[in-house]
């Protein structure tokens, strides 16, 4: 019995180190495994971002950003839907190399600029920007109330972000979202975004049932 034993907690202390791996690629994709979860986020995020991209109202003279891009499906959304320039942040080396292969005619066309940075340090101007999108990315930030307010900061008058968040109740039944996910109550993150100076936080859901994904287009007020 005490052998067995032993055996089940080797294994189980095994699937813990998988599961925590994961959870990091997931949080910072990184070398041949982050280029595989890149592929990965692009197709299970895709229905989320193309909704986020949709609800950005991204005009022709619009400058925009994809704030923690991944494997840039949002990337490449928003460059189709018109935009004049789109930024892409990401904190993942190897996520930006990959981006910068993968849309090197539109960066050598001044369409767009990729830059490495944080949500709550943003490489990027006070209000350059019209609309923000960003999906499946505040779960990796220990700092809510500095993340929001970069975001707030580079966004001009009237601007819009638009937050892609899962459900929690739905993400806490995954095993790996044990290992550094902070899966805050959606009520929570709306009382926080209206701190941060947005004016209307308007909660669209995603999908079917209540683990639908949860789509946060907030706008701030106009320029007094």
């Amino acid at each position: 019995m005490e052998l067995r034993g032993g055996w089940l907690n080797e294994a189980m202390a095994i699937a813990d180190r998988v599961l925590a791996g994961i959870a990091r690629q997931l949080g910072e994709p990184t070398g041949f495994a982050g280029r595989v979860v890149g592929r990965v986020l692009n197709r299970g995020n895709r229905p989320l971002v193309v909704a986020a991209v949709a609800v950005a109202d991204c005009g022709p003279t619009a400058e925009v950003a994809d704030i923690g891009f991944g494997g840039g499906v949002g990337l490449g959304l928003l460059l189709d839907s018109g935009a004049a320039v789109v930024h892409g942040v990401e904190m993942s080396e190897t996520m930006l190399i990959e981006a910068n292969h993968r849309f090197s005619d539109d960066i050598a066309g001044g369409r767009l600029c990729l830059h490495a940075g944080r949500l709550e340090s943003l490489p990027l101007d006070d209000s350059a920007l019209d609309a923000i999108i960003s999906t499946n990315t505040i779960y990796f930030v220990p700092d809510l109330a500095a993340a929001l307010r970069e975001l707030a900061r580079v966004l001009r008058p009237c601007g819009r972000l638009v937050l892609g968040v899962g459900d929690p109740d739905q993400m806490s039944k995954m095993p790996f979202t044990r290992h550094g996910f902070r899966l805050r109550p959606i009520s929570e993150l709306v009382s926080a975004i209206r701190e941060a100076g947005f004016e209307r936080v308007d909660d669209r859901r995603v999908g079917d049932g209540p683990g639908a994904f949860h789509l946060l287009v907030c706008e701030l007020p106009a320029a007094e």
